[in-house]
């Protein structure tokens, strides 16, 4: 089989929700990331400190964490293609609301309402993306899924660096609200997965699902009398509450690794040496993190083919191990072209092991509680995360971004041995 074989084995359905998801997400990260790429540029305007700007960045994630467990019950209850929608809407206004912002606390509320959209457009996409796609590519297409993240944040490190000079960082903001649109094409073009209809019709009927959870003999007998937030209860009954909490520990430490590298990334190519940076021109640094992408994207896609051929565990464990090795190298070393030559294989492996989490989730839940599960353990983790942005900019602050990117690599470590109490799923069919 070539490389791209399995997406001619998919409904066009499937190809379609594929699609919509990538988009979103892609343009989720686009938004998110803008905040990054223009980050010293937004705190010397505002007078805005390291420590305040990652008290921003942690507020932006505390909002995503909510955001994404509602969207994601909200996609259990009225469908995932209505609940990307309203995600892709909700960031894509406050992202361009951003522009107006003239003080760090009318900034900091456009970052807060921004990241409910941002939190919510995961749970729905990955959702709608696992029940389109069979078992043996369910992988691989959210790996696609996953790779549009870089697709989306080199689109905005392109933008920053021909539109920052120009129009300065207002005008990038501005530029954010365009996403919205492609909530057009998803009305009309996007077809909700009949798993889901199915499941929402025995719902509305008053029938139960009997479906075995992850095979640990838990079933969904009861998710359906427990519609909407009552469901979350059902991710901690039986064998599968063990389960749910370590996904969610795991998640959360892959988080705080991820939102403390990139969040703090751009500014640490581009602050002056004074100030602990390594003191490249906007220019220039955006085309470090260009190349950077180029790494994610080839990391997140290549998670989707090997975690479908070895399974989830041996895969997540490798890179995350590798990522504990390289991301405190990369906050070690000064030279700008060891940087350039390494920064591709920090992005691979530091964050191509969230094409796997899709799956992970996707096959450990039933579907009446897909959604939730998938938001609750995806968010909830990010609850804990969202202290990165704030540790690693004062960490920074005070010690350098050496020892700042060295915690983010114990973070990886950690979530590395959490996988000892999570089961394989590869190959499961959804239920």
């Amino acid at each position: 089989m070539n490389l791209f074989s399995w997406w001619g084995e998919g409904t066009p359905a499937a190809r379609r929700a594929l699609i919509a998801a990538a988009l979103g997400w892609m343009l989720d990260a686009f938004d998110v990331m803008l905040f990054a790429l223009v980050l010293p540029q937004v705190m010397s305007e505002l007078d805005i400190s390291k420590a305040q700007a990652g008290l921003l960045g942690s507020l932006a994630l505390l909002a995503a964490a909510g955001g994404g467990i509602v969207f994601g019950v909200l996609s259990d209850r009225f469908g995932r293609t209505r609940a990307l929608m309203g995600s892709v809407l909700i960031y894509s206004a406050f992202t361009g609301l951003t522009a107006l912002t003239t003080n760090i606390w009318q900034f900091a509320v456009c970052r807060v309402l921004l990241g409910i959209g941002m939190g919510g457009e995961w749970a729905s996409g990955a959702s709608l993306v696992s029940e389109h796609w069979s078992a043996e590519h369910r992988g691989k297409a959210l790996g696609m899924m996953q790779s549009a993240w870089a697709v989306g944040y080199g689109l905005a490190a392109v933008v920053v660096g021909l539109v920052l000079p120009l129009v300065g960082w207002r005008g990038v903001f501005a530029i954010g609200v365009l996403p919205a649109l492609i909530t057009l094409w998803i009305r009309r073009g996007v077809a909700e997965s009949t798993m889901w209809s199915e499941s929402h019709a025995g719902r509305s009927g008053g029938s139960a699902s009997n479906a075995t959870v992850a095979n640990t003999g838990v079933t969904a007998v009861g998710v359906t009398r427990h519609a909407g937030f009552g469901a979350i209860a059902e991710l901690f009954r039986g064998p599968i509450a063990k389960v749910t909490i370590v996904v969610t520990f795991m998640n959360a430490c892959t988080l705080f690794g991820w939102w403390g590298l990139n969040q703090w990334i751009p500014a640490y190519l581009s602050l002056p040496e004074a100030q602990g940076g390594v003191g490249l021109s906007p220019r220039v640094m955006t085309s470090f993190v260009f190349a950077m992408q180029v790494g994610m994207w080839f990391g997140y896609v290549t998670f989707g083919f090997i975690g479908d051929k070895v399974g989830r565990k041996r895969t997540y464990v490798t890179y995350l191990l590798a990522a504990s090795v390289l991301l405190p190298l990369y906050g070690f070393l000064r030279t700008p072209l060891v940087l350039l030559a390494l920064g591709p294989f920090v992005a691979f492996f530091g964050t191509g092991y969230y094409s796997g989490f899709g799956a992970l989730t996707a096959e450990l839940y039933p579907t009446a509680v897909r959604g939730t599960a998938q938001g609750f353990t995806y968010n909830l983790g990010r609850v804990a995360s969202a202290a990165a942005p704030w540790v690693v900019g004062s960490l920074a602050a005070s010690n350098g971004f050496a020892a700042a990117f060295a915690v983010t690599g114990a973070a990886f470590l950690t979530a590395a041995i959490a996988w000892r109490w999570i089961p394989e799923t590869r190959g499961r069919a959804l239920a």
